[in-house]
């Protein structure tokens, strides 16, 4: 079960409770599920009995119960269990995770992406500040991700080394210039400028330094960026990828190929949960114009995958097993999402490290 899947599992146990007369709202277009968060437990959370509560007339921890009486019985889901003021935590079958791993693999990169055009046109303005620039050149790729027509205004003339230094796309359509159409949104980018020249860190590292923090925050432009090491969240979410492509050449070599299907793991848990909120994540990406969020969502789920991968492949005289096969499978789903994230935020994903 994919999380849009149990997205729909959840409103179908909030319309039954409707039809049968022990709630009275409407019912909501969505339902948000993510991973479970502090005092949570399971696969994934919903919040959606407190953000009916008011309109229900009943406490959330009423409304909680509500549906979780009509939850418990669906399938794939084994467990529900309410925590806190009423977050419904909900546990999945092992098997979940192998819709999970097929739908990553059948969307490639394009896990997460809108199916189609929004229609919305988003005109994103910037000041001729380095990191102004890169931030609006990663927010038009989140946007673009999700069907929306992006077009960049800069206040000022961009420096042409930023365009071949730092991948910022200079020229048409998601260039710097005027437009004469209207755009349905115009949204101002505007985050603390670069406290110093990031150029000298190259592309990738200069890119996440000014991508990585909030736009509140100040960004660290250091040599810590370069670092090959665990303390560096950049090198951890590009070695993790690296790590699944190894992987997946090892496991051909022992003659074996990825299959999804259950896993079993103790490590599996929270990765099979960052990379279900991995829509989430990159919808309010968009919707909040922060790709910062996205960036720490690929830290989660890089943190999430490391621990799996010594179990990936058969070891000493153990043969390759189904078991194998599913962690493969998900181990190479990871890579996708994370080669996938980076790429929206102008990062290189190699292969090698």
């Amino acid at each position: 079960m994919t999380p849009v899947e149990l997205s729909r599992t959840v409103l179908h146990a909030v319309r039954r409770a409707v039809d049968e007369g022990e709630l009275s709202v409407s019912v909501p277009e969505r339902a948000v599920v993510t991973a479970p968060g502090p005092g949570g437990c399971g696969d994934y959370a919903t919040n959606i009995a407190l953000q009916l509560a008011g309109a229900a007339g009943q406490p959330p921890l009423r409304v909680a119960e509500i549906l979780r009486s009509r939850l418990v019985g669906e399938p794939s889901v084994t467990d529900v269990v309410v925590t806190g003021p009423g977050f419904l935590n909900l546990s999945l079958a092992s098997s979940a995770s192998a819709g999970l791993v097929d739908e990553i693999s059948r969307c490639g990169w394009r896990y997460g992406h809108a199916d189609g055009p929004s229609g919305a046109v988003v005109r994103l303005r910037c000041p001729a500040e380095v990191r102004a620039v890169v931030v609006a050149d990663a927010l038009a790729r989140v946007l673009r991700s999700q069907g929306d027509s992006v077009r960049i205004r800069c206040d000022g003339r961009p420096e042409t080394e930023w365009g071949s230094l730092l991948g910022v796309d200079l020229r048409d359509p998601g260039g710097f210039h005027d437009l004469s159409d209207r755009p349905d949104l115009e949204v101002t980018i505007r985050p603390v400028p670069a406290p110093a020249d990031p150029l000298p860190l190259g592309r990738d590292a200069a890119r996440w330094a000014l991508l990585h923090p909030a736009g509140h925050d100040r960004p660290h432009i250091t040599g810590d960026h370069l670092v090959q090491r665990e303390s560096n969240p950049l090198f951890r979410v590009r070695y993790a990828h690296a790590r699944t492509r190894a992987l997946l050449r090892n496991a051909a070599d022992l003659g074996f190929h990825p299959e999804p299907g259950p896993v079993r793991h103790s490590d599996a848990t929270a990765l099979v949960a960052a990379l279900g909120d991995h829509p989430r994540v990159l919808a309010a990406a968009a919707t909040h114009r922060t790709p910062d969020r996205l960036a720490r969502h690929l830290v989660t789920v890089a943190d999430a995958t490391l621990p799996l991968l010594p179990a990936v492949l058969p070891l000493g005289e153990e043969k390759p097993s189904a078991a194998h096969r599913a962690r493969l499978a998900l181990a190479e789903a990871a890579g996708t999402v994370l080669a996938g994230g980076l790429s929206l935020l102008g990062i290189d994903a190699p292969d090698h490290l």
